[in-house]
């Protein structure tokens, strides 16, 4: 895989440059919430302008649905990635229509353009090689060179990510190869105790990531609303708690086969529970009660591990040499749901060994819960692309930047 400084040593002044970011940031309305992606893309695309490049940043935005949707346009990404830039960025109104062919025409060396949601095609995301290609086709009428750098894509086999680099010269950006690196550290020769805490709302998301680390991890602990299936696989009542019957079978195998590959699997002795979701709008107090794990009485749905479970994690978070965590604990949102969460995050800022935040929802509340991003080893900007490196899955993005 060509990194971007063989790239720059080859020399790309006057060249257009495409790069496949990840600006996919969270708004409300037209204001963003979180420009932790805009911002991990910065080093490539200052390299490349100040190398004289012509870039052209592209990315896609929500899920539209093959179409323009004002509500999913990249126009405030771009104007923030203009502000951290400090210097104009041009827009450009379509992905590959006339507005996107004399914006990008209209760059000077050393300028960034931004083209509109690459989602608004069709083509983008299609099942079909061939419509896919043709949208892959116009992409590269764009540019002289390919750099892949948005990570949070590279599992889709989508025609900016898979088809694109195959028709020009390619490399992978200063991001791609970072978050690598990073997974490379979770899947070889791997530093022990190796820890992985999974939490995020649904069993089913994790199943195969599980069943890659019972051969791999040495304790798992395990939080968030896809915890109680695991609770009920072992007998406990989980009263109205989030639960995927189906999962029960899967779930209750790998408890017997993670005792079996001696792994370490932790659930929780306590949970904070409620008769009601909590206001995530008002945030008005939740008046949460803390119940034992195996006593969630009818009637109340779990939100959070409770504080003998916060403890817990952190005793076993605290010699590890190796931590890797994907999804919050609790419902991070509301302030009375928050502490699983934040024990979890301070836990990994205590730990001596590296640790690796897997990105999505991990990554916006080490954010909104006010942690300092630069204290983790590595902030992943890919939930779902770090899960399906670490079940061992082909990434479509990253072969496709293999020479």
């Amino acid at each position: 895989m060509k990194t971007i400084d063989e790239l720059l040593a080859e020399g790309v002044g006057g060249k257009r440059v495409f790069v496949r970011a990840d600006l996919n940031v969270p708004l409300d309305g037209t204001t963003i919430t979180d420009d932790g992606r805009i911002r991990a893309v910065l080093p490539t695309v200052k390299a490349l302008a100040e190398a004289g490049a012509q870039v052209v940043v592209a990315s896609h935005l929500g899920r539209p649905k093959g179409a323009p949707d004002p509500a999913f346009s990249l126009a405030s990404a771009a104007a923030r990635l203009g502000e951290l830039l400090g210097a104009e960025v041009a827009f450009a109104t379509d992905t590959v229509g006339e507005s996107a062919k004399s914006t990008v025409g209209g760059l000077a060396d050393g300028q960034v353009a931004v083209i509109e949601n690459l989602r608004f095609n069709a083509g983008e995301t299609s099942k079909d090689d061939a419509e896919r290609g043709a949208f892959a086709d116009q992409l590269a009428a764009l540019a002289d060179v390919y750099v892949g750098d948005g990570f949070g894509a590279v599992h889709r086999k989508h025609a900016s990510v898979f088809d694109l680099p195959a028709r020009l010269p390619h490399a992978a950006g200063y991001l791609i190869a970072a978050e690598v690196g990073v997974l490379k550290k979770l899947t070889e020769d791997v530093k022990r105790p190796y820890v992985v805490a999974l939490g995020g709302s649904k069993v089913s998301d994790k199943l195969a990531v599980i069943d890659q680390l019972l051969g791999k991890a040495d304790r798992l602990l395990i939080g968030g609303g896809m915890v109680f299936t695991f609770l009920k696989a072992k007998g406990y009542e989980v009263g109205s708690s989030l639960l995927q019957e189906d999962q029960i079978p899967v779930v209750q195998e790998y408890i017997e086969r993670a005792e079996k590959n001696g792994v370490e699997l932790v659930l929780p002795v306590d949970v904070l529970t409620s008769t009601e979701f909590p206001d995530l709008k008002t945030k008005a107090p939740a008046n949460p009660n803390t119940v034992a794990a195996d006593a969630i009485p009818a009637g109340e749905l779990g939100l959070d591990i409770g504080p003998q479970t916060r403890d817990l994690y952190a005793s076993k978070l605290a010699d590890a040499a190796t931590v890797f965590w994907n999804g919050p604990m609790g419902v991070f949102e509301h302030p009375d749901y928050a502490e699983g969460t934040k024990a979890v995050a301070q836990a990994l800022l205590d730990s001596p060994g590296f640790t690796v935040v897997g990105g999505g929802d991990s990554a916006a509340a080490v954010r909104i819960l006010g942690f300092d991003e630069n204290a983790f080893g590595h902030i992943s900007t890919g939930g779902g692309a770090s899960l399906e490196y670490l079940e061992g899955k082909t990434l479509p993005g990253l072969a496709a930047l293999e020479d």
